[in-house]
């Protein structure tokens, strides 16, 4: 699914990744590695100083609006939350809690 997105939809699954990281307000470095891999693995090199940006100061929550997910995509975006928050092997209340919201919004 992820070879199915455009630049711009990939570059903003990498957006709310970045939020994701920020729920519990520390980004941690698995967390940041984890990141790194996502911008690997989507083909994002070119856009890197960006989300470095958003692992420095969490992007704009008007910009991160889950309900502005297409359809089709909402259970891609729900994966990737899924994974962010187990990548630090660290999954807080806060964490738990944001996922429920999510899933909520989006199924």
């Amino acid at each position: 699914m992820l070879d199915k997105l455009s630049h711009d939809e990939r570059l903003k699954l990498l957006e709310f990744v970045c939020s994701f990281v920020w729920v519990d307000l520390e980004v941690r470095p698995e967390e940041r590695k984890f990141v790194m891999r996502m911008v690997e693995k989507l083909g994002l090199q070119q856009d890197r100083a960006q989300i470095e940006r958003w692992l420095e100061r969490p992007p704009p929550a008007e910009d991160v609006d889950p309900t502005r997910i297409p359809h089709a995509h909402r259970e891609l975006f729900l994966k990737a939350a899924r994974d962010t928050f187990k990548s630090d092997k660290h999954f807080d209340e806060s964490e738990q809690e944001y996922l429920e919201l999510l899933e909520q919004l989006l199924i």
